[in-house]
Order: C-alpha cells, then sequence, then structure tokens
C-alpha cells in the first residue's frame, strides 16, 4: 500500500513532479524513489516520517491504515 500512496502522492502534485525532483527534496536518489514506489524495497521509519513531512501527509495515509486523505497542516 505504501508504495501505491508514495506514487499516487507524487503524480498529483501540481504541478506534478518527477521521481528525482522528489528524490532531491528528500534527500534521496531517483532510484531509491523508484524502488519505494514500485515496491522492491520497503521503507524505513525515518523515510516514512520524511515523505509524511515533504507531502504534509499522515502515516496511517502512506501505510494504508486509512483512506483518508487529510493534508496535515504545517506548524
Amino acid at each position: 500500500m505504501f508504495s501505491e500512496r508514495l506514487k499516487e502522492l507524487r503524480e498529483f502534485t501540481n504541478p506534478r513532479l518527477t521521481q528525482t525532483e522528489v528524490g532531491l527534496q528528500t534527500g534521496m536518489s531517483q532510484q531509491k524513489i523508484s524502488r519505494l514506489e514500485t515496491g522492491v524495497v520497503n521503507p524505513t521509519p525515518n523515510e516514512i516520517v520524511i515523505f509524511c513531512r515533504f507531502y504534509k501527509e499522515s502515516a496511517d495515509y502512506l501505510l494504508g491504515l486509512t483512506d483518508v486523505y487529510k493534508e496535515i497542516p504545517e506548524k
């Protein structure tokens, strides 16, 4: 579920982001983003936190524990 949600969030940003752009902004390589999106590798807890902050989305949504898309407000 994480891989699907991660790809979905990247593709539905406005403007749409590439894997390279997400990688640059999260400190990961394009290859790492690709492997996470295809489910070849699982995210570490730290990577989950990075993506939650980057997309302003809950870990529950990214991990598929809820289907409620709710953007987290900035502090």
